[in-house]
């Protein structure tokens, strides 16, 4: 997960640290579990939150890359219209869709669905749901007549964590407010609704899938 960008010394900033690190204890565990999944630092952006951090995910099936994503998870002390409490998750999917799937009229709601059954199957509850699903079909003309049509599908997504107050206090101070557990399961969703959209199978419950030996060169 790429730093987060905040200025030194100040408890909102060691706070907003922890849940960066408990985000990455996420990475690794979901790593383990779906070795389809290849994670990378990128950037946060530096215009929506006073803090802010950012991981992105590719799932490859052999050397094909067949969808990608990114999480960015962002704070404001302030709050902002829109959000409920000072945390916001934000979330894109990109996939290229399975022609079958990509006919259903209903392929939107069924999008929309990978991600809100993954949040409530991973995490303790989220407030303020906001999103959008796109479908866009590529045909090719001419020289390229020949190649298939291809519907690429797009997720945009925000929500709060459910019950997100004040942030921790990484010192023997008692936490003013819940702790890094608030994202517990928040990173674990937007991966299942990743695999989702690319057409992965489900992980089987109690089963633990190795990570591959190496990771598949940038």
């Amino acid at each position: 997960m790429a730093q987060p960008l905040l200025p030194a010394g100040d408890d909102a900033a060691a706070g907003f640290s922890v849940l960066v690190a408990g985000l990455q204890a996420q990475r690794d565990e979901v790593g383990g579990l779906r070795p389809e999944l290849d994670f990378e630092d990128v950037p946060a952006p530096r215009t929506l939150a006073p803090y802010a951090s950012a991981i992105a995910a590719t799932v490859w099936v052999g050397d094909d890359e067949i969808a990608s994503g990114r999480l960015i998870l962002l704070y404001d002390p302030a709050g902002q219209t829109g959000w409920a409490g000072p945390l916001r998750v934000i979330a894109y999917i990109r996939a290229d869709l399975d022609p079958d799937i990509a006919e259903d009229p209903l392929i939107g709601q069924v999008g929309w669905t990978w991600l809100t059954e993954a949040l409530g199957n991973h995490t303790a509850g989220y407030a303020e749901p906001s999103g959008t699903v796109t479908t866009v079909i590529t045909e090719g003309f001419g020289a390229k007549e020949s190649e298939a049509a291809v519907t690429g599908f797009e997720l945009r997504a925000s929500w709060s964590p459910a019950g997100s107050g004040a942030l921790p206090v990484p010192d023997t101070r008692p936490a003013p407010g819940p702790g890094p557990e608030i994202m517990d399961g928040h990173l674990a969703a937007w991966c299942d609704a990743l695999c989702a959209a690319a057409g992965l199978p489900p992980l089987a419950e109690g089963v633990t899938a190795l990570p591959p030996s190496s990771r598949r060169p940038r």
